[in-house]
């Protein structure tokens, strides 16, 4: 099996079993870390002795590690400022793993593990990038010198690995080398999130919502990135126009954000139509609930709640960032970024056309294009070469 590369080279799988590390700051609950649970899930146990590597303890999502021969370790770090102690727990674990490949996940993940280079030179360091098209304004400067950070050590990292076209393009641009870059997209268990008539029936019923009421969903962190902003303004243009449509905004964000997206929504006058259930556990549950997923970010890479959505059968309504347009192809609707009219008429078009048809090839297009075998087999192929 050979994938393609930008290191104009046929790469074939080996059959030596290495010991892989990922590190990730943690499994709470969030895009990229569900990637690595279905990735390290995924992979051949035959070819990689895996250990999975926190920062932080106690992530809902670690439970989904057990009985798939993968170790679980935190480093139980202290705050944002424990940082030698830290990093000394985090050298000693890896002395006693002794790994032939780190996987950093994340920004500040991919910084450590060049930051460990010389003291272990037979380690290869990977980066796993899942960002693009940052607008750095909208956080803290620990986030800004991050990304300066990793923009300037990336020559370091002997591969790296991006989920998106539109991240590798944009990373480039910020000073990545190209050479070392390779594109794996996301993977979705399509066995996992597929159709549950029941499901949806229930959930409803929990959130008091009649099967004649339209529910239209925006599955993610509360974080800027995501413009929940638009979302709630375009609720609040279609609620002029027609009264059986609810929003639910599915994810958990900083108190502070919360607390200026529930003001927005108390100002737009929608509060009593907007749904904020938090972060959910059961996504298959949620999509299926849903009549409409919504992916209005102003920035994505390889958005996995697109791919889920689809998986189960829902139509999706996307903004024109990422690779957004690329998952959804013919079956979905895109619209421009920040622009909460638009969203509307991708809404309007959205429940015009026939569900049953968007439910059976948005669910194929996702079987077909983006599963996580590909996503394992791809990453074994790329990691096997190392």
């Amino acid at each position: 099996m050979t994938i393609k590369t930008d290191f104009k080279q046929e790469i074939k799988l080996t059959t030596t079993r290495k010991k892989l590390v990922f590190l990730i700051r943690s499994l709470d609950i969030g895009g990229a870390q569900r990637q690595l649970i279905a990735l390290t899930k995924a992979l051949n146990k035959k070819n990689f002795e895996i250990t999975v590597l926190t920062f932080y303890s106690g992530g809902e999502l670690g439970e989904e590690l057990k009985d798939h021969e993968i170790n679980l370790i935190s480093l139980e770090k202290g705050g944002r400022w424990d940082i030698w102690k830290f990093f000394w727990r985090m050298i000693h674990q890896l002395n006693e793993i002794k790994p032939d490949v780190l996987h950093g996940y994340l920004s500040t993940a991919n910084i450590f593990t060049v930051l460990l280079k010389p003291l272990f030179p037979r380690t290869k360091m990977v980066w796993g990038v899942r960002a693009s098209n940052i607008d750095l304004s909208r956080y803290d400067w620990l986030v800004r010198v991050s990304f300066k950070l990793e923009c300037w050590l990336s020559p370091l990292a002997d591969l790296i690995i991006v989920n998106s076209k539109a991240g590798k393009i944009y990373h480039i641009d910020h000073g990545f080398p190209s050479k070392k870059m390779a594109i794996i997209p996301n993977g979705i268990d399509t066995e996992y999130f597929q159709p549950d008539n029941y499901s949806r029936i229930k959930l409803r019923q929990e959130w008091k919502i009649s099967d004649d009421i339209i529910l239209i969903g925006l599955v993610g962190r509360l974080d800027p990135i995501k413009d929940h902003p638009t979302f709630l303004k375009a609720a609040a243009l279609s609620l002029k126009e027609r009264q059986d449509i609810r929003w639910i905004c599915v994810g958990s964000g900083s108190d502070k954000y919360t607390q200026e997206l529930y003001q927005l929504a108390e100002d737009l006058r929608i509060s009593e139509q907007v749904i904020w259930a938090g972060a959910k556990n059961n996504m298959p549950a949620v999509y299926n609930a849903l009549d409409i997923a919504c992916c209005c970010s102003y920035g994505e890479g390889f958005p996995n709640v697109v791919g889920e959505a689809m998986a189960c059968g829902i139509p999706c309504v996307v903004t024109d960032v990422g690779d957004c347009a690329w998952i959804v192809g013919d079956t979905g609707i895109v619209v421009p970024p920040q622009n909460p009219q638009a969203l509307v008429s991708g809404w309007k078009y959205c429940l015009e056309r026939d569900r049953k048809e968007i439910a059976i090839k948005s669910r194929e297009r996702i079987r077909k294009n983006f599963t996580t075998n590909s996503l394992a087999q791809n990453t074994e192929v790329l990691l096997g070469q190392l």
